[in-house]
C-alpha cells in the first residue's frame, strides 16, 4: 500500500514538473512571437493611419479609430509601383528559371557522371563560397558594365544565374538516390538526361521546389545589386523602390504612405511562404530518397 501512494506521489510530481515546464516554454514562445510579430502589425497599423492623426499623435496609440485607405491609392499615385511590380516579376521569374537549370545540370553533373577531376573541381566550386559577396559584387559590376548591359533585365540577370549552395544542396539529395536506379536505367538504354528528368527529378522535387521558392524570395528581397546596375526608373525594382519612395515619393516625413507601400510589397511574399511553409521545411529536411 505504502509502494502504491508512492508511486501515484512520483507521477503527481512527474505531471507537475512536466506542466511547469510547458507552461514556461509556451510562455517564452509567446513573448518571442509578440517580439517578433508587433513590427508587422505596427506597420500595417500605421498604413491606415491618415498623415494628420499620426503627426498628432504624441504618444504613439497601438489602435486607431479612423482608418484610411487613402495611404493606399497614394502608393500606385506618387511613383510608378505598378511598374517596379512588374520588373520584379521579370526579374524573378528570369533568374529562378535560368538558376533553376543551371542548378539541376550541374548538381546532376557532380552527383552521377563520372569525369576526370570531379572531386577536385566540386571542392573548388564549393570553395567560392569563401569569397566575400563584396568581392563578387566589385566584379560583377565590372563585368556587366563592360558589356554595355547597365539598365538592361540582362545585366540584373545574369550574375544571379548560380548559387553554390543551391547546387551543393541538390547534388547531395541527388547522391542518396540509389545507383541500382541508374545501372538499370542504362540496362534499358536510358540516356542521363532522360534519367535525371524521369528519376532524379521526380524524387527531389521537394527539395528543386524549396529551392524554386527560396530563389523567388531572394530575388524579390534583392536591393544591393539593383541599387549598384540600374538608375533609370524604367528598371527599378520593388525593393529599390521603396528608396525611389522616400526620396521623390512622399517625402521622408509621411511616414503612414511609406508603410501602406512597404506592406503592398510585402503581402506576396508573406502569401507565398504562407502557402509553401511545409514544403520548405520539408524539402530542407527530408533526404534524396522516399521512404
Amino acid at each position: 500500500m505504502g509502494k502504491q501512494v508512492d508511486y501515484e506521489r512520483i507521477e503527481r510530481a512527474a505531471r507537475t514538473r512536466k506542466i511547469c515546464s510547458n507552461t514556461v516554454v509556451y510562455v517564452l514562445l509567446t513573448v518571442w512571437a509578440i517580439m517578433v510579430l508587433f513590427p508587422f502589425y505596427w506597420m500595417v497599423l500605421t498604413s491606415f493611419k491618415s498623415y494628420g492623426a499620426y503627426n498628432s499623435e504624441y504618444i504613439p496609440q497601438l489602435f486607431t479609430t479612423s482608418p484610411t485607405g487613402e495611404n493606399y491609392a497614394q502608393a500606385f499615385t506618387a511613383v510608378p509601383l505598378a511598374r517596379y511590380f512588374t520588373n520584379t516579376i521579370i526579374f524573378t521569374v528570369g533568374t529562378t528559371a535560368l538558376m533553376m537549370i543551371v542548378t539541376v545540370l550541374a548538381a546532376f553533373a557532380f552527383a552521377r557522371l563520372n569525369f576526370r577531376g570531379k572531386n577536385a573541381a566540386f571542392v573548388a566550386f564549393l570553395s567560392l563560397m569563401m569569397i566575400p559577396n563584396e568581392l563578387v559584387i566589385i566584379t560583377n559590376f565590372v563585368t556587366i558594365t563592360d558589356m554595355n548591359l547597365r539598365n538592361t533585365f540582362l545585366g540584373l540577370i545574369l550574375p544571379s544565374v548560380t548559387s553554390v549552395f543551391y547546387i551543393y544542396l541538390l547534388k547531395e539529395n541527388f547522391a542518396q538516390i540509389p545507383d541500382e536506379l541508374y545501372y538499370a536505367a542504362k540496362v534499358d538504354n536510358t540516356s542521363d538526361f532522360k534519367y535525371l528528368w524521369k528519376v532524379m527529378i521526380p524524387i527531389c522535387r521537394p527539395t528543386i521546389i524549396t529551392i524554386a521558392i527560396l530563389k523567388v524570395i531572394e530575388c524579390w528581397n534583392s536591393y544591393v545589386w539593383p541599387r549598384l546596375i540600374t538608375d533609370d526608373q524604367m528598371y527599378f525594382l520593388v525593393s529599390n523602390g521603396i528608396q525611389e519612395i522616400r526620396e521623390n515619393g512622399f517625402g521622408r516625413e509621411n511616414i503612414p504612405a511609406m508603410m501602406a507601400a512597404v506592406v503592398v510589397i510585402s503581402v506576396p511574399l508573406i502569401i507565398l511562404f504562407l502557402i509553401f511553409h511545409k514544403k520548405i521545411m520539408a524539402g530542407v529536411a527530408r533526404g534524396g530518397t522516399k521512404g
